[in-house]
């Protein structure tokens, strides 16, 4: 019995050695000008770093106080510090400030040294909170709040809110893409280049630095005067890369 033979379609198993290397040969000079192209494009960029920054006013103030304590026993001094603590936060509550919370609660021995000798003389308790309020309604809200049973302030710091910020965000990023192009065209100009197209672009920072300002001062010495609170200004930064071909 004859094998059928192999259709028209199919090549015979003997020139099979002869057709792949024609295969491959053209397959590797079609591939070859592509990856040239390609390669081309990597090797002829120019990289350049644009930055972008806007200055906006703080609005609100960052607030850290606290209560504290002294007395001879552990208990003494806890239930002290935690009424006066609840006067402040009832306070607080009451001028509607925002993010309030409580930061820290400690309660420590009060050591005295004789003659090289540790001895416990009594405790001390620290209880305290932190909030955000408006900036110009900071200095009276801190008067009042000794007045309420605070007996220190311990820092704040001044932000813009989160709206602006944002949109401020928005400004640097589009004012950092600028000043990249700006010196990406001074350089192609001075080396008689053309840009082509943008290859890749890379946010590396649109995050507002908060640099705090602080104010620390015992309840004591602000009885009798009123708080001054200033704001000041906040600066938010954006910086974007570009790599452009030529």
């Amino acid at each position: 019995m004859t094998r059928a033979a192999l259709t028209g379609s199919q090549f015979p198993s003997g020139n099979l050695w002869k057709i792949l290397p024609l295969a491959l040969l053209v397959c590797v000079t079609l591939t070859l000008p592509a990856l040239a192209q390609e390669k081309e494009k990597l090797w002829r960029t120019l990289s350049v770093s644009g930055r972008g920054v806007e200055t906006i006013p703080t609005t609100l103030a960052q607030v850290s106080l606290g209560v504290e304590i002294q007395g001879k026993t552990a208990q003494e001094v806890q239930q002290e510090a935690a009424r006066r603590s609840s006067a402040v936060v009832a306070f607080l509550k009451s001028k509607n400030v925002e993010k309030l919370q409580t930061t820290g609660i400690r309660l420590n021995p009060v050591y005295s040294y004789t003659d090289n000798v540790q001895k416990i003389t009594g405790y001390a308790a620290n209880n305290t909170v932190s909030f955000s309020i408006p900036v110009e309604q900071a200095g009276t809200l801190l008067d009042d709040a000794v007045k309420a049973g605070a007996t220190q302030i311990n820092g704040i710091s001044f932000v813009a809110n989160d709206e602006a910020i944002a949109a401020a965000q928005k400004q640097a990023l589009k004012e950092a893409t600028q000043d990249a192009q700006q010196q990406a065209e001074a350089v192609f100009s001075a080396l008689g280049f053309k840009s082509k197209e943008i290859v890749s672009i890379q946010v590396n920072n649109a995050t507002p630095p908060r640099p705090p300002m602080f104010l620390r001062a015992e309840a004591a010495k602000l009885a009798d005067a009123s708080t001054p609170v200033v704001g000041g200004e906040q600066e938010v930064e954006a910086s974007v890369t570009l790599q452009i071909s030529y």
